[in-house]
């Protein structure tokens, strides 16, 4: 008995060491491949599917005992529980952030787009379905004719929804309007995929009788309706909840989500769809959608996604493709899902009058595939569907679509080339007429009253010949999963696309609402948009939004905040390297603003905003002048801000050899230039 126990007891042991084993060699090599091709800026699910594949038995699983020592028989089990239980819960994610309310609004051109980019690919996929079925990968009667093409169907339609998010926040187009409109067709495309893998399972599940597939399909109807009409009103009970939101709240939601997979389990369909269905509802926007995001999704993204991929990785074998017939079969498949998916986006774009480069782009990104794929392809192949051979054909085809997808994108569609060329870039344009642009870059509401009372300041007597541009700066953290990155977008803003401030949306209310107050108060034209990137990345976006909307002057926050007692607080130190690209690459003057209560109760923004009916406080504004084109700059900058009835200014002007100097000339005449009607200003040497 003791011996017994004594072997049990080691057997265990030795199974936890393989286990912590394997979780540390797939998670490493992920994080190793994904660092070897960040250069060739391919997003993260790439490198994890080749890390998978280097895993298995075309690399690695080569090298004499690796598959044995660590990748034990044992320990597979365990790997490819823990990965499904990942999967469960990265499919309730991307239904979290699937809102029904707003894919039933969505436009009809973005509906067609999807349709076509399902129905061409699926069609060529029964095609391909066909002819592998018929003579060459599958001897034939080994499945029902139907779950075959259903699956390589499926396969060859798919775009996926959060590898597509992730590409378009890596190349800052995650809130243009060719983003906009791939991710709202890649969002219905995902759920027709999910659709058309449920059928593929029930009909594979009852092998060549139509009526074991009809009962299937319809116990799947009868479980979306039973979730939606009672189990709905529930979890919507449960997303009410403020914070704190209590933890029994989270262990029901999460026991729901289980309960969920189990009766899809249950019916005959895949445990992964009852997690995407109990994601679908509840609501996508509150306090309680983000909660879960930021407690599940990490440990998901990190941890259990690259289990999946290793598991994926473990079952392909690309060597089994060696014959002429197989690798002529690769590009048939490689080509049906191209041209499907590019061909079909393009013609229905280009029908809808959008530009032909713009639609080869659109397609391209509707081409991404990923984990949803992979996902098909493993069920396919645990069900007995596809072979060894095929199943490494489709791998490879989702690795070469995905991996061509961003290089395509950069080659194509380049935000540079969209920007009208304008000489004028400087604030002193010879005429105090013309219209000064600002570009404000605001990192977050706190930074807003200050941005704003610098709008009111240099209004000068004319508000219409000030245009100005607030650009919400909101950053996309590297380690931010996909599904996060989607909720992020703001659904009708663009980077080159601003909308006025009045409108209101939900999504950034105090930014949006402080500029809609501001606006109202005065007669300037203030804009605003969202700009969503990693800090790292952020002074593309400006640049691109300060040229595209020929902006004089950028103003940036200063990377420090100044506090009562004269103390200096880092607020990010993303901001500090931001500016300074920014400077190095601008297109126009910057500015950086140094807040010290500039938007406070002393400010003019206050003043009308508590009594506007009475005369503002005086705002004294000193200009220190040493000559040059930065200070000539300033200098008509404070023209234009003495100009309100509030302002006064003060000019010092640093010479050296006396007043007769060249820049002391300039000085004086920039100043008796402007016609100033209102405040006042000195002038002094030093």
């Amino acid at each position: 008995m003791a011996l017994v126990h004594l072997e049990c007891k080691s057997n265990l042991l030795l199974s936890s060491f393989h286990v912590f084993l394997l979780f540390s060699v797939i998670i490493f090599l992920s994080r190793f491949v994904t660092f070897l091709l960040r250069p060739l800026k391919q997003p993260r699910v790439v490198a994890e599917i080749v890390a998978g594949i280097l895993l298995g038995p075309t690399a690695f699983g080569l090298i004499p005992a690796f598959t044995q020592n660590i990748f034990p028989q044992s320990s597979l089990g365990i790997l490819e529980t823990l990965a499904n239980v990942g999967l469960i819960f990265f499919l309730f994610l991307v239904g979290l952030e699937l809102d029904i309310h707003k894919l039933r609004k969505t436009g009809t051109a973005t509906v067609g787009i999807a349709a076509a980019g399902i129905l061409l690919p699926f069609a060529l996929g029964i095609i391909v379905a066909y002819v592998i079925y018929k003579d060459i990968l599958v001897q034939p009667h080994s499945q029902h004719f139907g779950a075959f093409a259903m699956f390589i169907g499926s396969s060859l339609s798919i775009t996926a929804f959060p590898v597509l998010a992730r590409i378009l926040t890596e190349r800052n187009l995650l809130t243009t309007d060719v983003g906009q409109m791939a991710m709202s067709a890649a969002a219905l495309n995902d759920v027709v995929a999910w659709v058309l893998l449920a059928l593929a399972v029930a009909l594979t599940n009852s092998g060549s009788s139509p009526l074991v597939a009809l009962w299937v399909v319809l116990l799947g109807i009868g479980f979306v309706g039973f979730m939606f009409l009672l189990v709905g009103p529930v979890a919507f009970a449960l997303a009410r909840h403020e914070e704190p939101i209590p933890e029994s709240v989270v262990v029901v939601t999460l026991l729901l989500v289980l309960g969920a997979a189990f009766l899809t389990d249950i019916i005959g369909i895949n445990v992964i769809f009852g997690g995407f269905v109990c994601g679908l509802l509840i609501p996508s926007e509150g306090p309680f959608a983000g909660m879960l995001r930021e407690k599940i999704e990490d440990y998901v993204s990190i941890l259990f996604l690259p289990l999946y991929f290793a598991s994926s990785g473990l079952k392909t074998n690309l060597s089994a493709i060696k014959s002429n017939t197989g690798m002529a079969m690769l590009f048939m498949v490689i080509g049906a899902a191209c041209v499907g998916k590019i061909m079909g986006t393009v013609i229905v774009a280009t029908a809808w009058g959008m530009a032909r480069q713009k639609a080869f782009v659109l397609g391209f990104l509707m081409n991404t595939k990923g984990l949803v794929e992979l996902i098909v392809l493993n069920i396919g192949l645990a069900k007995g569907v596809i072979n060894e051979e095929l199943f490494a054909i489709m791998v490879i085809m989702a690795i070469v679509t995905t991996f061509l997808t961003t290089p395509v994108l950069m080659w194509l569609y380049k935000p540079a080339r969209d920007v009208i060329p304008y000489v004028r870039r400087k604030i002193d344009t010879g005429d105090s007429k013309d219209e000064l642009r600002m570009l404000i870059c605001a990192p977050g509401s706190s930074s807003i009253p200050a941005m704003m009372n610098l709008v009111e300041v240099t209004k000068g007597r004319e508000p219409k010949s000030l245009r100005a541009y607030v650009l919400h700066l909101m950053e996309c953290a590297d380690h931010l999963s996909s599904v996060s990155i989607a909720s992020l977008c703001p659904e009708k803003q663009g980077q080159q696309r601003y909308h006025q401030a009045g409108v209101g949306e939900s999504g950034m209310d105090a930014v949006k609402s402080a500029v809609q107050v501001y606006q109202q108060l005065s007669r300037v034209k203030v804009k605003s948009a969202a700009v969503i990137s990693e800090i790292n990345c952020m002074h593309v976006n400006i640049c691109t939004a300060a040229a595209t909307n020929r902006a004089n002057m950028i103003v940036l926050p200063f990377h420090m905040h100044c506090h009562h007692d004269g103390s200096l607080e880092t607020l990010h130190s993303g901001l500090q390297r931001m500016n300074a690209r920014v400077l190095q690459d601008t297109p126009c003057s910057v500015a950086i603003l140094v807040d010290r209560e500039f938007g406070g109760s002393s400010s003019l923004i206050s003043a009308m905003t508590t009594s506007p009916d009475m005369n503002p406080p005086p705002q004294h504004i000193c200009v220190l002048f040493f000559g040059g084109p930065d200070d000539r700059e300033a200098l008509m900058l404070a023209c234009r801000m003495v100009q309100h009835p509030g302002v006064k200014l003060t000019v010092i002007q640093f010479t050296i050899g006396g007043p007769g100097q060249q820049d002391e000339a300039d000085c004086m005449l920039l100043l008796h230039q402007q016609q100033i009607e209102h405040g006042s200003k000195d002038h002094g040497n030093m």
